[in-house]
């Protein structure tokens, strides 16, 4: 791990990469929440997974199904996508890659937080925020922390909980963990 000593707010155009890059590349940077108070959280990201395109069957958009629910996924890289899963639990998401190439990245864990929907729970997310421009003034918003992660230290496997119905690709490598910190315990 290498860090450099400058901290950015990441821009929306670095979400206008592919979904995989995006993913790889966010491990290790944070994800700043301003609370109504002003108090900020801030989380340095260990694990994600990418959905990229019309071909990923574990995508929302797969074959390029469009519905009320998926809409935003087809929008130029930069903007959040929550949906709920089972009704019960709010999945973060962040569009990846350009217009009508629908792409996302799910912020699995951060911090000591692991799982997506304790995650949203714990940064008091709600659905409000889907559909909205990744920037501070939506109270969410991404940190370059200066820390790169080497390739060495990210673990790829499966994304988790996918079906069966996505063939093929339940078992891409697609779901990244920065290993230096799931490793440690630290985030």
């Amino acid at each position: 791990m290498n860090t450099k000593s400058n901290l950015y707010i990441i821009p929306p155009t670095f979400f206008q990469q592919s979904a995989i890059t995006v993913a790889r590349q966010l491990l290790g940077k944070q994800l700043v929440r301003q609370h109504e108070d002003y108090s900020m959280t801030r989380l340095l990201i260990q694990e994600v997974e990418a959905y990229d395109g019309v071909q990923d069957l574990a995508n929302h958009a797969a074959k390029g199904k469009r519905t009320p629910r998926n809409e935003i996924m087809f929008a130029l890289g930069g903007y959040f996508y929550l949906y709920w899963c089972y009704g019960i639990h709010l999945m973060l998401n962040v569009v990846c890659d350009q217009i009508d190439y629908p792409a996302a990245v799910l912020i699995r864990g951060a911090g000591e937080i692991n799982g997506p929907g304790k995650l949203t729970k714990f940064l008091q997310l709600e659905k409000t925020l889907n559909g909205k421009p990744v920037f501070p003034d939506n109270g969410l918003w991404f940190v370059d922390t200066g820390v790169e992660t080497k390739p060495s230290e990210i673990m790829a496997t499966p994304r988790i909980g996918i079906s069966k119905k996505a063939g093929e690709w339940r078992d891409q490598p697609l779901r990244f963990v920065w290993k230096t910190q799931a490793t440690s315990g630290k985030g």
